[in-house]
């Protein structure tokens, strides 16, 4: 299929920027979320999460993450959202700790369009992101912020591997490919590529419980240099039962 030939194109290229880099550091995380949402009316959505990530070897703090969003389903195939995500980045390398952890507050804006395809449903999401990071030295927190855009396109499928009343197992395969623009980012225009596969368990239509593999490639702001992470994602997603009016 032509949505899988895509999918593959877009990994063979990170590929090819990720064989150009100069040093590579190996890491293995650990991303632990919680993701909830909220129906407000059958069209609106709060979507609210939290998530926590950590280094493996040696245990150590990454940074977490606060995100809220508002979602509308404007057509059956396309979801328009809007929020706001609060970053406290603690270090991205395990070998390093500081005494302080570093803001970023991110604006983000997507669309995403939705395509059942006999059994499988197609998400191609485009985001837009705004994003103010705090400056620092090696000592402490600077009076000053950086500002960026990110652009990020994600493929993703979904598809049911069972089902029984309320419960059921989906499985998730996708990838994402994210750009850089702006004055602090002339080295690394390109970003990172993640490539993501999971399994969630549906104990019922309103908790599951997800765990998966997410492999990052990420350019560092050197534009030689690159992170290699192997993660694995756990996630308990909770929407809110509750009747909703138009």
């Amino acid at each position: 299929m032509k949505i899988f030939r895509f999918l593959t194109f877009l990994v063979l290229i990170s590929q090819v920027i990720f064989s150009q880099s100069k040093n590579i550091e190996h890491q293995t995380l650990t991303w632990i979320r919680y993701y909830n949402i909220l129906p407000i009316t059958e069209k609106w959505s709060l979507h609210t999460e939290f998530d926590n990530r950590s280094f493996v070897n040696p245990i150590r703090e990454n940074l977490w993450v606060l995100r809220v969003q508002g979602r509308y389903r404007a057509h059956k195939n396309i979801d328009l959202g809007a929020g706001f995500a609060y970053f406290s980045v603690n270090t991205q390398t395990p070998l390093t700790d500081s005494d302080f952890s570093i803001p970023e507050y991110r604006g983000q804006q997507d669309i995403t369009l939705i395509h059942d395809i006999a059994k499988i449903t197609f998400h191609n999401r485009f985001q837009l992101e705004e994003r103010f990071i705090q400056k620092a030295d090696k000592t402490e927190l600077l009076n000053d912020f950086s500002y960026s855009f990110r652009f990020r396109y994600r493929l993703q499928t979904t598809f049911t591997l069972w089902e029984k009343e309320k419960r059921s197992l989906k499985g998730t395969i996708s990838d994402e490919i994210l750009f850089n623009f702006g004055k602090d980012n002339k080295k690394n225009t390109f970003d990172q590529n993640r490539a993501y596969a999971a399994l969630r368990y549906h104990f019922n239509p309103n908790i599951g419980l997800e765990l998966g593999y997410l492999k990052s490639f990420q350019r560092r702001a050197s534009g030689i240099d690159f992170y290699d992470r192997d993660i694995i994602r756990l996630t308990l997603y909770h929407r809110i039962n509750r009747k909703t009016k138009t």
